[in-house]
């Protein structure tokens, strides 16, 4: 596998944490999502159009835009994905979303690259995919 060529004695970067950031238009209506339908915790709010929030340790900031994301259709059509989340129960995960009235976009089922999965959007149509390797 490549990578990046360091001189001889040089460390590559010493990386302390990677975020992505989300766009989304109603900051409000993500906020209650993230936090009240898939448990993460509110770590900080700027004003009224940024946030962060996270869950054992990874963070995600939402910003709040005039325009959904103009990759969402993108995203949805090729079964492409914003994010991805590993769990250790995927069951337990998938009836909590569920009994907290998420929409389903597609059920658990064990895919050909063994992993359990299933797939919901955030009321802006991110797409997020569950899995569980088998």
């Amino acid at each position: 596998m490549g990578g990046l060529a360091y001189p001889e004695g040089d460390l590559p970067m010493a990386v302390k944490e990677i975020v992505l950031q989300l766009r989304t238009v109603d900051i409000d209506r993500a906020l209650a999502f993230y936090i009240e339908k898939l448990g993460f915790t509110l770590s900080f709010r700027h004003e009224d159009f940024y946030a962060g929030i996270e869950t054992a340790g990874y963070m995600i900031h939402l910003k709040l835009v005039d325009d959904l994301d103009p990759g969402i259709d993108f995203v949805r059509q090729g079964e492409h994905l914003h994010l991805h989340i590993t769990v250790d129960d995927i069951e337990s995960e998938y009836g909590r979303i569920r009994e907290a009235g998420v929409t389903i976009r597609e059920e658990l089922t064990i895919k050909p690259w063994n992993m359990r999965e299933f797939v919901v959007e955030d009321p802006d149509g991110h797409t997020i995919y569950f899995s569980q390797p088998v």
